[in-house]
């Protein structure tokens, strides 16, 4: 092993122990620009990086380390699209002389970019992604540069993944959060009108839901309102606001 070699593989350690403490940011866009960060940090020759995804036909960049010589709304037969859909890399050895993609590779080259690597991120959960390293030197990204990058592309992949699967879970909770606290108030609600008109549960979850109606909104809004008043003193007062009969079936 040659000591760029040696010194490289000890950034990659570095790298990797960050890589999996991304999720802790909680957002993909964090995770994104460190993510790309980290590659120009661990990727010899690397002077640019990018997280360009797909959003449903929509290629647009996630995260970048400068100001990326791209248009990627605008190019179609482009490196970034083939991966993202194929989830194939690409490399550009030189783009003053590889014609695949001529005008990607005019882009990068009229910005002094002479290679580039585009890597799609093994993701489950994840809109599809994919990181693209752009270098000035021709024919930057070797086999032991690609070892690296996928490496970090691997953990990365995860760590988005993650970050989905958290927001997932965190919405899923606020969902269950307020449906309990929905009930706990409906409830209360209907504790009040069985006390004030001597209600059962039947009779009582009937008005709600016929308040509901008549005034087109939400039961759990005219609950809320009818716990508020009473809380205030003005019980009698939203019962005739919201035509919530009384016991003789007279609105209030």
């Amino acid at each position: 092993m040659t000591r760029d070699q040696d010194v490289s593989v000890r950034t990659l350690a570095s790298e990797l122990a960050r890589m999996g403490r991304l999720v802790e940011d909680e957002e993909h866009e964090e995770v994104a620009r460190r993510f790309a960060e980290h590659l120009v940090h661990a990727v010899p020759g690397c002077d640019l990086a990018l997280l360009a995804v797909d959003r449903g036909g929509e290629v647009d960049v996630a995260a970048t380390t400068g100001h990326p010589p791209l248009d990627l709304a605008a190019d179609q037969g482009d490196p970034v699209r083939e991966a993202l859909r194929y989830r194939e890399p690409r490399r550009l050895g030189d783009t003053t002389q590889d014609h695949r993609w001529p005008l990607f590779a005019a882009r990068l080259a009229v910005h002094g970019h002479r290679s580039c690597l585009v890597l799609p991120l093994p993701t489950l959960h994840s809109p599809t992604a994919a990181a693209v390293l752009m270098s000035r030197e021709p024919h930057r990204f070797n086999d032991h540069s690609y070892d690296i990058i996928l490496l970090i592309a691997l953990h990365a992949g995860v760590a988005l993944d993650n970050v989905e699967v958290l927001h997932h879970s965190k919405q899923m909770v606020r969902h269950l959060t307020t449906a309990l606290d929905t009930r706990h108030t409906i409830g209360l609600a209907q504790g009040l009108l069985m006390r004030h008109f001597a209600h059962d549960t039947e009779q009582s979850f009937t008005l709600l839901r016929r308040a509901s109606q008549h005034t087109n909104r939400k039961l759990r809004d005219i609950a809320h309102d009818l716990v508020t008043a009473h809380e205030c003193g003005d019980f009698d007062e939203v019962l005739a606001r919201h035509r919530i009969p009384g016991p003789d079936g007279v609105p209030m």
